[in-house]
């Protein structure tokens, strides 16, 4: 039977009213709130359940869209629910595990000051499995499902954390944002024999003293990148940002020339991503970061043609995953955000290597809306594709609905 969705009216408050099933809309906005209800309430955040269930990389695109509908409908219930998640997160994945021999925070802090920097540890995937020991075998297959340290979602919650910041006007936010920057570059680099920077690692344990998965993030620089340079927009005071700064320019020569081609729908997304929020950072005629924006625009055109070559999007949706089609249509709705940015923007008019790429890649912009179709239409009915993955699907599927916050920086907000 098909989930009746949410009215506008019919908002959910801390004690989550039942749902009103007599009256059905199909708009973005209301969507967005059922999905967002249906998350709240399993997840534990509202009513808060005694053992949430967080994972990182989901609740950081959960704050932004409690965030987006708050400013949509100006109802305080949606930025209490944010700040909530935020604490709930912290709180949860910046400890150890119920089930690890270490206790407290991971960062090692007592409890008082702990609260008052809860990323300085770093923060938990959040995975059903608790990490790998050191001497347990490592089995690939299995390593998806245990806990540890991802770098991109570190980064994801960083972007979360600005976003927080600018809405609340809380200036913790984007401190912890900063802390959680440093502690994260410090723990994945991975240097050269001759001591350069030669990448970041992909996977680390808890306490961030070993590495989990010694290969490098395909696009893990690209992100550490842009997302520091965000966090040092977002930063009013900039004083503690000289580690901050280092870590920038150890990155940059990462960076350049790299190829950042994937015909993963959700890593093409997380490049699109990155190219919205660069052009919005981007001020003056910094030739080497619009050099940057191109390589990255041309990446996203070679990836998206090798992923139509793969028929992908053709195959039954049993055999596909709906976040990470859903990934690409949030950076697909990012193609409006970079647009009137490269209008408003003079270093960015006139350039053949940026216009060529985002016009191919502006003419594909209509599949945006067929994957978020294509999936609404499985959310609706709760079937078996969609309920494997529900947490990370229905999330993902409200941010491609309203995406205005997430693909916002500090410096332009809601530009779409």
């Amino acid at each position: 039977m098909e989930q009746p969705l949410l009215i506008v009216a019919a908002r959910y408050s801390v004690a989550r009213a039942p749902l009103n099933t007599e009256m059905i809309s199909d708009s973005s906005q209301c969507n967005a709130v059922w999905l967002m209800s249906e998350f709240a309430k399993r997840t534990g955040l509202s009513p808060a359940a005694q053992n949430p269930r967080r994972y990182l990389w989901t609740d950081a695109f959960a704050v932004c869209n409690f965030l987006e509908l708050f400013q949509q409908t100006a109802d305080q219930q949606y930025q209490r629910d944010a700040i909530a998640l935020i604490d709930q997160v912290h709180l949860v994945l910046g400890r150890y595990r119920d089930d690890d021999t270490r206790r407290g925070w991971i960062s090692g802090l007592a409890d008082e000051r702990a609260r008052h920097h809860p990323t300085l540890g770093g923060l938990r995937i959040g995975k059903r499995l608790k990490e790998r020991g050191q001497n347990e075998t490592f089995d690939n297959r299995l390593e998806w499902d245990r806990d540890g340290q991802y770098f991109h979602y570190l980064t994801k919650w960083m972007h979360a954390l600005c976003r927080a910041a600018s809405v609340t006007g809380d200036s913790r936010y984007t401190t912890w944002a900063g802390e959680l920057a440093q502690r994260s570059f410090e723990a994945f680099v991975r240097r050269s024999t001759s001591g350069e920077v030669a990448g970041l690692t992909w996977k680390m344990s808890t306490d961030l003293k070993r590495p989990l998965v010694p290969t490098l993030g395909l696009h893990d620089a690209l992100d550490g990148l842009i997302t520091f340079w965000e966090i040092e927009h977002a930063i009013q005071d900039h004083t503690d940002l000289n580690d901050l700064n280092q870590a920038l320019e150890k990155l940059h020569p990462l960076c350049l020339n790299a190829d950042w081609v994937t015909d993963d729908p959700l890593g093409l997304g997380g490049l699109l991503f990155d190219a919205c929020r660069l052009a919005q950072l981007l001020r003056g005629n910094h030739q080497r970061e619009i050099r940057l924006l191109e390589d990255i625009l041309q990446a996203c055109c070679r990836g998206l043609a090798a992923l139509f070559a793969s028929r992908y999007l053709d195959q039954p949706t049993t055999q596909r995953l709906a976040f990470r089609e859903l990934g690409l249509a949030i950076g697909l709705g990012a193609l409006p955000v970079i647009a009137e940015t490269i209008k408003r923007e003079e270093c960015l008019r006139d350039r053949p290597d940026l216009r060529r790429p985002f016009e191919l890649l502006l003419s594909h912009k209509p599949l945006c809306e067929e994957i978020i179709d294509l999936w609404l239409n499985h959310a609706k009915f709760n079937d078996e594709s969609w309920d494997a993955h529900r947490d990370i699907n229905e999330v993902m599927l409200a941010t491609a609905l309203m995406p205005h916050m997430f693909l916002s920086t500090s410096r332009h907000q809601n530009t779409t």
